[in-house]
């Protein structure tokens, strides 16, 4: 059934609103699901727009809500928008997200099909780390995001997007947890280094491929 349904995905996503088969249409729930889950995360994403509960709203350009495929088994989750994210209101479009793009496109796969956010939805003033209280503030949006879209597994991007998801205490480092795979709820979380930390440091792309490939394989994406 999951190769039913991403294939069905797949023929949406390039165009196609209905599937025939022998006369029998296939749109039916899937269509629905998808739409449903779509309109879900619209309205969410128009709420989020309007969020003024930290202080990060006073500074941002824009909020970055996240995007990619609502349906997609792998969902990436990084830790604040950067510059290039503030000012065009996408999330991993500056030197960092074009890294993990370039990674996506070795195993074949378009940043279309899969989704990626942030734990906070504003950048941090001077690209400073996100603070408690904010992560805490925004925190239930992401769980809302997760909670529609149902992915298989979440790739974690760095410390805090990791030590947020998995509940982990403040100190926990990246290198300790890195590759892992926790079982939380319904999903497998697999915690990786940020794709930043890719460009300061090379020996750490080794790893973070291995750990890309681990997760679209258990998302059935390859």
């Amino acid at each position: 059934m999951d190769k039913i349904r991403q294939f069905i995905i797949f023929l949406n996503e390039i165009g196609y609103e209905e599937i025939k088969i022998k006369g029998a249409s296939m749109a039916g729930k899937e269509n629905i699901n998808i739409e449903n889950d779509t309109d879900e995360l619209e309205k969410l994403k128009e709420k989020v727009l309007k969020c003024k509960k930290c202080r990060l709203a006073e500074t941002r350009h824009n909020v970055v809500f996240g995007e990619g495929n609502p349906k997609t088994n792998l969902m990436f989750i990084g830790e604040a928008p950067g510059e290039q994210e503030d000012l065009q209101g996408r999330p991993f479009v500056g030197r960092a997200g074009q890294l993990l793009t370039r990674f996506l496109n070795l195993f074949g796969i378009e940043r279309e099909r899969v989704y990626i956010t942030n734990i906070v939805k504003c950048r941090p003033p001077k690209n400073r780390n996100p603070q408690p209280d904010e992560i805490k503030t925004c925190y239930p949006y992401l769980n809302k995001q997760i909670e529609i879209i149902k992915p298989k597994v979440i790739l974690c991007l760095g410390a805090f997007a990791a030590r947020t998801v998995l509940n982990l205490p403040e100190k926990t480092p990246i290198s300790k947890i890195r590759g892992q795979e926790f079982k939380v709820k319904d999903y497998i979380v697999i915690p990786t280094f940020h794709p930043a930390y890719l460009l300061r440091n090379r020996r750490g792309e080794t790893d973070f491929q291995r750990d890309l490939e681990v997760a679209l394989r258990i998302a059935g994406m390859i």
